[in-house]
């Protein structure tokens, strides 16, 4: 067994290789004072905008604030329908329900987990208005074609990017573009366990429309575009200062990280190649993967007696996700019946996730593989 303890994910390994940085910057937000809003935020958003290429870079409290504060900004009413995949966290569905929306769950693809294009324009009804799509695991939906739909049926598309900032999407022209600054409106989380992740609660939202952008930056704080004068219904959501200089030393090396993920998922692919019960990860051909999670999927045999395995040699492993979103007691309705989501309702009976995090290396890898293979050879 590797030297080190195996994790799901190895945060206290990513910031030994960053500490001084971080330590620096951490402490010169406090000698400053400058907790909230202070000139971190601001160089962050800058930062990060450049690096994806967006105009507007609007920081929040946490990913779930994110896609509450843009279906208020969006203008969405009580009553009108948001479409999004069935397979995913729940905050997806959560924030749909605080706004009294409702929530129109649709099956996902079986190759790549994430919305299913037909499925999705089965969905829409007159009381539709917007799309979610979750780019899961680290690997962008179909968006070339989900936008054709939203146009088409003048929706709005709000990208949950939580798990796959970072990645590209590359249309059918050639075209390539960061995932989360496609649609009318993307949203991340900067929860310390993602690709950017911080030490704490974070998120922010993307757009490239000006007038979104201000209304945006406006409900974050209280509704304010002028300090103590209050045009919208806001919310509290600012990201602290803190957290954006951790995201600051962690942003130039995120490109690195999603490198190390995929490296590692390589090495995953290649041990279990001739592992008939067990299929890899499909990366789509338009997006590039960042590998947030590694997930296969397993046929002809007793997942949790893998999983107890695992745990035995030291090795943990995660199901990602074992109940779909129709079946959870708080968002069931009659209409969302199983056999609506066939490919859901397969992948949270075969689903498993593998320690993925930037600090792997080969020890841990040939030691995780081989216990795996040990399991299906027994």
């Amino acid at each position: 067994m590797p030297e080190n303890n195996i994790q799901m994910v190895d945060l206290k390994g990513q910031y030994i290789k960053i500490k001084e940085q971080v330590d620096a910057a951490i402490m010169n937000v406090i000698d400053t004072t400058s907790f909230i809003k202070g000139p971190e935020v601001k160089a962050f958003q800058e930062e990060l905008q450049d690096y994806l290429g967006v105009r507007h870079v609007i920081p929040c409290g946490n990913g779930t604030d994110a896609l509450q504060i843009a279906l208020m900004a969006l203008g969405l009413k009580p009553g009108d329908e948001v479409i999004t995949a069935d397979f995913t966290f729940a905050a997806t569905v959560e924030v749909i329900g605080l706004m009294n929306l409702v929530p129109v769950f649709v099956d996902v693809d079986r190759d790549t987990f994430n919305i299913n294009v037909e499925e999705l324009k089965k969905a829409i009804t007159p009381k539709t208005k917007a799309i979610i799509p979750v780019h899961l695991f680290g690997q962008c939906a179909n968006m070339e074609v989900i936008m054709e739909i939203a146009n088409k049926n003048n929706l709005f598309v709000i990208e949950d990017t939580a798990q796959a900032i970072g990645s590209d999407y590359t249309f059918s022209n050639g075209k390539t573009q960061k995932t989360g600054t496609i649609g009318n409106v993307g949203t991340t989380s900067f929860f310390p366990s993602k690709n950017l992740g911080c030490f704490g609660d974070g998120g922010a939202l993307f757009t490239d429309d000006d007038e979104l952008a201000k209304r945006l930056g406006a409900i974050v704080n209280h509704g304010m575009y002028k300090r103590y004068y209050h045009d919208e219904i806001g919310v509290n959501s600012r990201l602290d200062s803190i957290q954006a200089a951790v995201l600051r030393v962690k942003l130039p090396h995120l490109d690195e990280y999603c490198a190390a993920r995929k490296s590692a998922a390589e090495y995953y692919n290649n041990a279990f190649a001739d592992i008939e019960q067990l299929e890899t990860p499909i990366t789509d051909e338009k997006s590039t993967h960042v590998f947030h999670q590694y997930t296969l999927k397993i046929k002809d045999v007793d997942r949790a007696e893998l999983i107890e395995f695992l745990k035995g040699k030291g090795i943990p492993a995660m199901i990602y996700y074992p109940v779909p979103l129709h079946q959870q007691k708080a968002y069931v309705r009659p209409e969302f019946k199983d056999e609506n989501y066939p490919i859901t309702m397969e992948l949270c009976k075969s689903v498993i996730s593998l320690p993925m995090h930037t600090e792997m290396d080969n020890n841990q890898l040939k030691y995780i593989t081989e216990s795996v293979k040990e399991f299906f050879n027994k």
